[in-house]
C-alpha cells in the first residue's frame, strides 16, 4: 500500500453477493489475495473527500467530461493523530486513471489540507507530489465535504501483477463528525446485498477474465463512490445521518 504513482485503466462492476461468492472461487489459480485479504478478510478504507465549497468538482465529475480530478486522505483502518495516512490526488482523462499520493501522519495531513502550505518535509513526503496538492488546495479552495469507508478484498495476477480485482462491501458515508479518527459509522451508499468489483489494468485484461464477464453477464457501470453518495445527498435532501457499524 506504499506505493506513490499509478497509471491504470479501472473499469466498475455493481454485483450481488451471491455473484461475488461465484466469481472468487473461478479467480483461484489464476489470481492471489494481497497480503491484507488473506483468508477471505476484508480490509477497512476510510476516505475523506475535498471540495470546493458548492461541490463543483463533483457535480463537474457527474457530468462525464473527458478529464476529471478528486483530492481525497485515506487511511487503512481506523487511525489515530499519529497514524499514517495518504493524501492523494486522482486524475483521470478519457478513461486512463492516474493517481498520486503521499504519505503524511494523520494530523499533519489535517493541517496540510487545511492551508496547502507545509513548514518542512519529512522523508516519508514526496515533493513533487505535495507541490501538486497544494496547488489544487489553493487554487480549489477545497474544504472536508464527506467521509466514505467501505471494506476491500483485493486480488493481483499471478502472471501479471499489475492486473488488480478489488471487492468493495459496506460502503459507508456521512457529511457531519468529518474525521478519520471517529471511526466507521454513516448512510449506506448502497444496498447491502451489493459490492463493487473493480478491475484495473495498465494495458489490456487478461481474456480469462473477460470470459467470467460474460459469463456472469456483467457490464461495466459508471459508478463512482463520491457521485452515488452525491446524488443519493442531493435526491433526499439533509437528514439526521443514521449510525451504521
Amino acid at each position: 500500500m506504499s506505493k506513490e504513482v499509478f497509471s491504470r485503466t479501472e473499469e466498475k462492476y455493481i454485483i450481488k453477493r451471491s455473484v461475488y461468492e461465484e466469481i472468487i472461487k473461478e479467480l483461484d489459480n489464476k489470481m492471489e489475495a494481497d497480503s491484507y485479504s488473506k483468508n477471505g478478510s476484508f480490509y477497512q478504507i476510510c476516505n475523506i473527500y475535498y471540495d470546493t465549497y458548492d461541490n463543483n468538482l463533483i457535480r463537474t465529475s457527474l457530468q462525464k467530461p473527458q478529464y476529471k480530478e478528486k483530492v481525497r486522505l485515506r487511511s487503512y483502518g481506523v487511525p489515530d493523530r499519529k497514524s499514517m495516512v495518504f493524501l492523494e490526488i486522482k486524475k483521470k482523462f478519457k478513461g486512463c486513471v492516474n493517481k498520486r499520493r503521499t504519505g503524511f501522519t494523520l494530523d499533519e495531513a489535517y493541517k496540510f489540507a487545511n492551508t496547502g502550505n507545509i513548514t518542512f518535509l519529512k522523508d516519508y513526503m514526496n515533493p513533487q507530489i505535495i507541490h501538486e496538492l497544494s496547488y489544487a488546495i489553493k487554487t480549489y479552495k477545497l474544504l472536508p465535504k464527506v467521509y466514505i469507508a467501505y471494506q476491500r478484498r483485493a486480488f493481483f495476477g499471478l502472471e501479471n501483477n499489475e492486473f488488480r480485482v478489488t471487492f468493495d462491501r459496506n460502503i459507508i458515508s456521512r457529511r457531519e463528525d468529518i474525521a478519520l479518527e471517529y471511526g466507521v459509522f454513516g448512510e449506506r451508499v448502497i444496498p447491502e446485498d451489493e459490492m463493487i468489483m473493480e478491475v484495473k489494468y495498465s494495458e489490456r485484461m487478461p481474456l480469462w477474465f473477460i470470459e467470467i464477464l460474460r459469463k456472469h453477464d456483467l457490464n461495466k457501470a459508471s459508478f463512482s463512490k463520491y457521485g452515488t453518495e452525491y446524488t443519493n445527498y442531493i435526491k433526499k435532501g439533509y437528514r439526521e445521518v443514521k449510525k451504521y457499524a
